[in-house]
């Protein structure tokens, strides 16, 4: 009877804690200590305030987030000051900084958590956490034919600030980043495109690597206006 009320326990806490999460709590992978990094940090705050992040997110400077040039969009780093040891956890949800010399940006909120905000920069131990699933995205398609050439299109913006600093995120890794302009009755857009690529699958293939970095991405006809 033991080794039932045994089992019989083991079956209720496997189902209470797999039901524990509840309701409109974001999913993030497992949360594992995986790698740990010395870096230069810097924040960043006003400037920013209210523009798109690389993420497709709106910055926010006093939220838990911060932009790295190779992490992930969604991943989680515990982000320590080395000369105070005081910590924060954040997201990646943009790219940068840069500015050589420097490899993490914290939001302001997170810098004043702790204690970079004065100094300006300074000497961190970064840990990554786990990533949100959240930030994992589909990829659009937008096309009448196979007949090439393709783009990807990553960000259109009313704003050509905002479309370049997308392309400088897009050129740390890819060399046919571009920027289009368009004029329309409601006004001028800036798109920000990779390409262009001559077969539909080898648009997909990249469309689907960005998307599953964080970035929002429609396959279009290379050169369509949308």
């Amino acid at each position: 009877m033991r080794g039932k009320n045994y089992l019989l326990f083991l079956a209720l806490f496997i189902m209470l804690t797999s039901c524990s999460t509840g309701r409109g709590r974001q999913e993030v992978y497992p949360v594992v200590h995986y790698k740990k990094t010395y870096a230069v940090a810097s924040w960043y705050g006003p400037k920013f305030n209210g523009r798109p992040t690389a993420s497709g997110e709106i910055f926010d400077m006093y939220a838990d987030t911060c932009a790295h040039k190779v992490y992930v969009f969604g991943t989680r780093l515990k982000v320590t000051n080395v000369s105070n040891n005081k910590t924060a956890i954040c997201v990646v949800n943009d790219r940068g900084p840069f500015i050589r010399g420097r490899d993490i940006d914290l939001s302001y909120g997170v810098a004043k958590k702790i204690g970079l905000v004065g100094p300006g920069t300074g000497r961190v131990l970064i840990e990554t956490v786990g990533r949100d699933r959240s930030y994992v995205k589909s990829v659009k398609i937008k096309i009448v034919d196979r007949s090439g050439p393709f783009a990807i299109q990553v960000g259109a913006f009313t704003v050509r600030a905002n479309a370049v600093r997308l392309k400088k995120a897009l050129d740390l890794e890819y060399n046919n980043a571009y920027i289009r302009r368009l004029d329309t009755a409601k006004g001028m857009y800036f798109r920000v495109r990779i390409g262009n690529f001559a077969g539909i699958d080898s648009a997909i293939s990249i469309a689907e690597k960005l998307s599953r970095e964080g970035y929002r991405t429609l396959v279009v006809r290379a050169g369509i206006e949308l």
